[in-house]
């Protein structure tokens, strides 16, 4: 131990010997016309053709440079080159912030560079980056853009579609994603019919979407990672946006509180609210629905947003939101809401090398499903997050470390099919620690972490190694690896009975798994993933890469338990009577995306092969496919714009995806309720419908097929004033994908028909 001390010391030493030789410049680059910062755009010295790209808060630094002077430019698509002197000194900071004007002419080969370069410097395996450009680049439902339509296409990614809302990552339900917004949790970002999420994406400044193999950064679940940025209002005038069409409306309005200056502070505030009101336009418009129980959807988004920045970058941002959910079929009620209040905090401070985020928030979600048979399902989880992190640039190399702490609450309550009521109520908290370092060499990126967590209600620690790395092979073609440990002490609580599941409850890791208190509790799984890009000229993008996920601990409720859990039952074998059973299961196959993107044309094409089961142990080895295990999965986006200034958009998706797992209803029988046990007189008791059911998930839904379209056209009245109407149209070829199929009264519920839209927007 004494000698990882005095390394570590010595390894301290060199670097601040270092940054006294040499000195740093950094800052943000803003868009001049509204004070929003420009992220993921290159700053670059020109006198070294060195640089360093921006983050999504626009912050660059540029450090361990020879004192003297320096010209420093910016560059990004439809701005202005942008470029200002700067002088160095030996141990001292510089900061410089940039503005760049806009302009019409479009830049397609600098972005190109510029995200190749992003491209060879960061691992980014399993890693999708999301900004506006791509929300704007698929068809729109309604006429409004939204993030789940993208999040749709992206390779891993399997939809149950366009009703039910759930999103499976690479073999993981969506209770093992984590979603955050603005640092803090969301519990559920898809409303039920599966075309809108509750994120405005007039607000959204950038996503980062992880299908496996994510660095330490990210802790909690054991899937997926869905990270949402907002951005701040306009800090320099008052504006907004007014939408409509037959399925939503939206407004929304920002503007600044202090305007934004050049060298100076500013604040200003944002807020949206969308809501749809399908339940009452659906017999007018849409008459070829199911004439059962047409389109009773509903929903509304209220989310707003405070942000001040001083005049060196730092800056405060506080939000809250309200997010609610109806689907109402005379078989089947389900609704949910949710609601919360956060805020994350970005300092600068003066004469230090490093960065400081916070974050923080609470937030509470209810769940409420009623089925005909009348039995309860109803599950709420409400907590806290909070987060610390520290950043330390080291030339082109990078330090990130910091802690998290998350506490909730979760409230359940359901029916099996037998009857048997499970109920949970339990209490946690979690305390978390990383560091990831970032090591860039010409050829070679390296990026090992560590995660350690402690999941002080279950009193278990795990510690969770990461890894990732990057080969540069040539100039057109990097090789890429990532691997890694993961937890969570988080559950779904679902019926794989269900031919379409809309009921998603959440438990904690339970105190008895399998009907014993031994061994741990948590849920785990290992990572792995390789893969290769390569660039086919300067328009065409190619990745691949095959994954392996051992999801080697699954805690489950148990679909067969008929015995309660008592020392009266304790001879029966524990899958007959525990509450919550332990599983494994494995995830593993292949995605291939082909990106072609030149001026007005846009190309993207995802395959995805994927293999999913699931061990549970009986009496003998148990294997079966969870219901979101789909084997093949293609997505074609093709966009053009064409007019003049581009006004004209056309936007199409083809979708193709193999049918899900479902259990198969083997039959029926008079099920008798014996409720006053063996004194029960069975001769005069009202039976109820029973239902016989096959193996779990041993039968096959149909293919799903979508095709989805759109065209707009812009209106321009002046710099501030536009407007849009657009004509869509989704499920254009009218096909009948199934929904959900109510068992009891047997009848079959399909998804979205042809669904043509007319939407009007107003941006001012």
């Amino acid at each position: 131990m004494k000698k990882i001390y005095i390394l570590l010391s010595l390894f301290l030493l060199v670097i601040t010997s270092l940054n006294a030789q040499t000195g740093e410049v950094r800052g943000f680059v803003y868009d001049k016309s509204n004070g929003e910062p420009i992220i993921f755009t290159n700053v670059v010295v020109k006198e070294l053709m060195i640089g360093k790209a921006t983050d999504i808060n626009g912050f660059y630094s540029i450090n361990r440079l020879k004192p003297g002077k320096y010209t420093l430019m910016c560059w990004s698509i439809g701005y202005d080159t942008s470029k200002v002197t700067v002088e160095i000194g030996a141990g001292r900071i510089a900061t410089h912030n940039l503005y760049l004007k806009q302009k019409n002419t479009q830049l397609g080969e600098v972005s190109i560079k510029a995200d190749r370069q992003k491209a060879k410097e960061n691992v980014n395996i399993s890693t999708n980056v999301i900004t506006q450009k791509e929300l704007k680049q698929l068809p729109t439902f309604g006429g409004e853009p939204d993030l789940v339509q993208y999040l749709q296409v992206l390779p891993g990614v399997n939809f149950s579609g366009d009703q039910g809302g759930q999103l499976y990552v690479r073999g993981g339900p969506p209770v093992m994603n984590k979603v955050m917004m603005d640092g803090m949790i969301i519990y559920n970002p898809f409303h039920s019919i599966g075309l809108f999420s509750v994120f405005d994406a007039d607000i959204i400044r950038n996503a980062e979407v992880s299908a496996g193999g994510f660095n330490a950064q990210y802790g909690g679940r054991i899937s997926g990672i869905i990270d949402v940025t907002t951005r701040e209002g306009n800090k320099k005038q008052f504006g907004g946006k007014i939408s409509a069409n037959p399925i939503t409306a939206k407004v929304l309005l920002e503007g600044p509180i202090s305007a934004f200056s050049e060298g100076g502070s500013s604040s200003s505030i944002i807020a949206s609210y969308k809501t749809s009101y399908l339940n009452k336009t659906a017999s007018t418009f849409y008459p070829n629905a199911d004439p059962t129980y047409g389109l009773p959807y509903s929903f509304s988004d209220l989310y707003g947003k405070f942000s001040h920045i001083t005049a060196n970058g730092s800056r405060l941002n506080l939000f809250g939101f309200n997010f609610a959910d109806n689907a109402n079929f005379s078989t089947t009620k389900y609704n949910w809401n949710s609601s919360g209040f956060g805020g994350n905090l970005l300092v600068i401070p003066d004469g230090s090398s490093t960065i400081i985020n916070a974050a923080f928030g609470y937030s509470n979600y209810l769940m409420k499903q009623v089925e005909s048979d009348g039995l309860p399902r109803e599950s709420s989880i409400n907590g806290f997050n909070g987060s610390i992190y520290f950043t330390n640039f080291l030339g082109k190399d990078e330090v990130k470390y910091g802690f998290d702490a998350v506490g909730f609450a979760t409230d359940f309550n359901y029916l099996n099919s037998a009857g048997r009521r499970l109920e949970a109520k339990d209490y946690n908290t979690e305390v978390q620690g990383f560091v990831k370092y970032k090591k860039v060499w010409d050829r070679l990126v390296i990026e090992p972490g560590l995660r350690a967590i402690y999941y002080a209600s279950l009193a278990e620690s795990s510690i969770e190694p990461r890894l990732g790395i990057k080969y540069n092979a040539s100039s057109s073609i990097r090789l890429k690896l990532a691997a890694g440990t993961y937890s969570q002490n988080l559950m779904s609580a679902v019926s794989d009975q269900d031919v379409v599941n809309l009921f998603y409850g959440f438990l904690s890791s339970p105190s008895k798994v399998n009907g014993t208190s031994s061994g741990y509790k948590r849920q785990t799984a290992e990572h792995l993933v390789a893969g290769i890009e390569f660039d086919l000229g300067r328009f065409v993008e190619v990745n691949s890469e095959v994954f392996f996920k051992n999801f080697s601990q699954i805690t489950n409720t148990n679909r067969d338990k008929i015995y309660d859990d008592n020392e009266r039952y304790q001879s029966k074998p524990y899958w007959e009577r525990a509450d919550i059973i332990k599983e494994s299961g494995r995830a593993y196959g292949a995605d291939f995306r082909v990106k072609y993107e030149k001026k007005r044309t846009y190309i993207w094409a995802v395959y995805s092969l994927t293999f999913v089961d699931r061990f549970l142990q009986k009496d003998v080895l148990v294997t079966y496919f969870p219901h979101f295990d789909r084997r093949h999965n293609f997505n074609l986006v093709y966009t053009y714009q064409f007019g003049k200034q581009n006004s004209w958009s056309l936007n199409t998706r083809y979708n193709l995806g193999s049918g899900f797992p479902f259990t198969q209803t083997q039959g029926f029988f008079e099920k008798i309720p014996l409720n006053g046990g063996v004194a029960s007189n069975y001769t005069n008791a009202n039976g109820q419908m029973g239902i016989a059911y096959t193996d779990v998930n041993s039968g096959r839904l149909p293919y799903f097929h979508r095709v989805d379209v759109s065209l707009s056209k812009k209106i321009i009245f002046g710099e501030h004033n536009v407007l849009s109407i657009i004509a869509s149209a989704t499920n254009l070829l009218n096909r009948e994908n199934i929904f959900y199929f109510d068992r009891l009264n047997y009848k079959r519920i399909n998804q979205l028909p042809i669904m043509p839209t007319l939407g009007i927007n107003w941006s001012f």
